[in-house]
């Protein structure tokens, strides 16, 4: 499957004068951890072990679409997890959509949902079957994300159930394909508030399917654009399309984007969400390139406004993961499996005045090899000579970002193996097979670790030196989007079903249809 990237792919402490938190208490409105989008969570009390056939440790589990690569996000009592129309909930709307499906957080109660038609102009704009790969991220009553069409809406978290909150007023025809006869609207409807076009508004060129976490910080909304190549895989059609917009949250518009020209040195496609970090009392926002550089940037003023031309985002450094990878006529190197060009999927990850990335060469077109590395983030300009504090093979393709904790980082590559590795050093601290591809982020909470695989496997191993595997269970079907922990539970999104699993779980296995 293509599409595998997803968050998946696909940081850190922010000037308080800028950043409004997302978090209400222990809930989690957005992909990553909150303050620094590491994928850590102060969560207690989660267990160690599952048994879905007997219910061991399952608070509800839900059918969802046949294709699901978003994770799940929990805020003000809702879950929230972007997936396909393969098993429709309103039965008016059959056929191949992006699909938002909204859930009641206690007991997995269906409330309400986003439907999206397809892009159907060029499979290779909106790749068929794969849905809302996206995951949402929520603040207050208001809940941001973008679409399979590369749109970014907003939408009020209580769906049509509380009225038709403007001014976005037309979601009868939004969720209507092509020229049919738009429904009549209901209750388990969604409830847009704005709509953002990205490849009209911001000028870029989607590619098999957009794939972005959004990070608000202060007024502002940060999100990559997903802009690609096109179908011959060999030419970007807006090579000069931006990779990394700011939106403003209460209207939608666009207020600022990089200028750095990445579209013209890409090799696929700006799938890599940005992370933030405080260096030396300043913030910097940090974007995964698709030219496999990471760039920091500084944020946005609070003060930005709409104009005819969005103001260019400063950068601050920029650090080549990969330098000797080549830069120019990337193209060529299409469908080599041993040179070319690297790829950013997930976020850099800030901590400690350091930032933290994965790369390697593109999954389906390029070379298998992968790494992560570590950079200082304290320099200025070009560092990739100067700020490379160490850099550690992987075993083949990495999509995922990297969880640090306790001294260590943890991730996973398609090579079926997951690494602990010494943050301090880059060296390797112990090594796991996993019986499968690693596509999805490891999420680290309790001092465990939680990670799923490609085949269906769940891991749950101890936080340490010490290598001890908790628990290994096989799910229903494939897991390419990482878990997320919130108010004491941990939930797992895997290609067919959506788990809430806890501590105090059911005793006898029960599902909430």
């Amino acid at each position: 499957m293509r599409i595998t990237l997803i968050f998946t792919f696909l940081t850190a402490g922010l000037v308080a004068s800028l950043y409004v938190p997302v978090a209400q208490g222990a809930d989690r409105p957005q992909w990553g951890n909150p303050h620094d989008r590491n994928m850590t969570s102060p969560e207690k009390n989660l267990p160690a072990t599952l048994d879905p056939a007997a219910g061991k440790n399952v608070r509800w589990s839900v059918d969802i679409g046949t294709k699901t690569y978003s994770p799940p996000i929990i805020a003000g009592g809702k879950v929230f997890i972007g997936t396909n129309n393969g098993r429709p909930r309103d039965q008016r709307r059959t056929g191949d959509f992006g699909v938002l499906m909204c859930f009641n957080e206690s007991d997995g109660k269906f409330l309400w949902q986003l439907v999206t038609p397809k892009l159907l102009a060029d499979k290779y704009l909106d790749w068929p079957r794969i849905g809302i790969c996206s995951p949402a991220t929520v603040q207050g009553d208001r809940a941001y994300v973008v679409t399979n069409r590369a749109e970014v809406v907003c939408l009020d978290i209580n769906g049509l159930s509380d009225g038709n909150d403007g001014p976005f007023k037309d979601e009868a025809k939004f969720m209507t394909q092509g020229d049919a006869t738009p429904l009549k609207l209901g209750k388990t409807d969604a409830d847009i508030i704005w709509r953002f076009d990205m490849p009209s508004g911001a000028g870029i060129w989607p590619h098999d399917s957009a794939h972005s976490s959004i990070m608000i910080v202060g007024d502002h909304l940060y999100l990559n654009t997903g802009n690609g190549v096109d179908n011959t895989h060999r030419k970007v059609r807006r090579p000069n399309g931006p990779s990394l917009i700011v939106l403003d949250k209460t209207s939608g518009k666009l207020l600022a984007a990089d200028a750095e020209g990445l579209g013209r040195r890409m090799f696929h496609a700006a799938w890599a969400a940005p992370s933030m970090g405080k260096v030396g009392g300043k913030q910097q926002v940090y974007l995964g390139g698709p030219d496999g550089v990471v760039y920091a940037f500084e944020p946005a003023g609070p003060t930005l406004t709409p104009s005819a031309k969005p103001a260019a985002l400063k950068c601050i450094w920029r650090f080549d993961c990969d330098p000797s990878a080549p830069k120019v006529n990337v193209h060529k190197y299409l469908r080599n499996r041993q040179a070319g060009p690297s790829i950013i999927y997930g976020m850099p990850v800030y901590h400690n005045n350091r930032v933290y990335a994965t790369y390697s060469g593109d999954v389906w077109w390029g070379k298998r090899t992968a790494g992560v590395c570590c950079i200082d983030a304290t320099k200025t300009g070009d560092v990739t000579k100067t700020a490379g504090l160490w850099s550690s093979e992987l075993s083949r393709h990495c999509t995922a970002t990297p969880a640090i904790s306790g001294g260590l980082l943890y991730v996973g590559d398609l090579g079926g193996k997951f690494h602990c590795i010494d943050a301090d050093t880059g060296k390797t601290v112990w090594t796991h097979a996993t019986n499968g591809p690693v596509y999805a982020s490891a999420l680290v909470a309790d001092s465990k670790v939680y990670i799923g695989t490609q085949k269906g496997g769940f891991l749950i191993f101890a936080t340490g030196r010490e290598k001890k595997v908790l628990a290994e269970v096989k799910l229903d079907s494939s897991i390419h989007a990482a878990a997320t922990a919130a108010n004491s539970a941990v939930y797992i999104s895997t290609m067919k079903k959506l788990y809430a699993i806890a501590s105090s779980g059911r005793d006898a296995a029960g599902e909430n249809k």
